[in-house]
């Protein structure tokens, strides 16, 4: 597990039951996030313009869908595992568990954006390759703020250390 801070001075046990507070108050914004999007594309299929999308954009729209649900079913997974293995004894193992599936979360919650956005784009915009164009950008930021900005910030932290 990440977060090993020698200046804390905590057992097993309280660090294990730190790590899952911080975890549950970052899931929770992710969690909303995710279900408001879901819950938005759900009623896309049955507006009347639905029906006018080209075949490309029809199935943009079904993947984009599915990439919500598993989101969502990721994000929400450890609330479900810790329902099922509270007061077993394993939270150290939880927290682990739990942060691999929000790291997969938001990656699929990324994604869902992504292709959520490039949607609306090619229904917004006449231009199809601004809206490639466009979604590309943002996919970017996301790989920008969400991987690499942490990784400069570690490694800075890193050589300070």
């Amino acid at each position: 597990m990440p977060d090993s801070q020698p200046d804390r001075d905590e057992t097993p046990s309280e660090r294990a039951d730190r790590l899952w507070n911080e975890m549950l108050q970052e899931v929770r914004v992710c969690q909303t996030g995710a279900q408001i999007l879901f819950g938005f594309l759900l009623s896309v299929v049955f507006t009347p313009r639905f029906t006018t999308l080209p075949d490309f954009d029809r199935r943009l729209y079904v993947a984009t869908v599915v990439l919500g649900a598993v989101a969502t079913a990721t994000l929400i997974a450890p609330v479900a595992f810790h329902r099922f293995l509270i007061g077993h004894g394993v939270k150290p193992e939880l927290v682990r568990v739990a942060g691999r599936f929000i790291t997969t979360g938001l990656a699929l919650l990324a994604l869902t954006i992504t292709t959520a956005l490039l949607l609306l784009l090619r229904t917004a915009l006449d231009a199809t390759g601004w809206a490639w164009f466009l979604t590309g950008a943002v996919l970017l930021w996301f790989a920008l703020c969400w991987l690499l900005l942490p990784q400069v910030v570690l490694r800075r932290a890193e050589r300070r250390g």
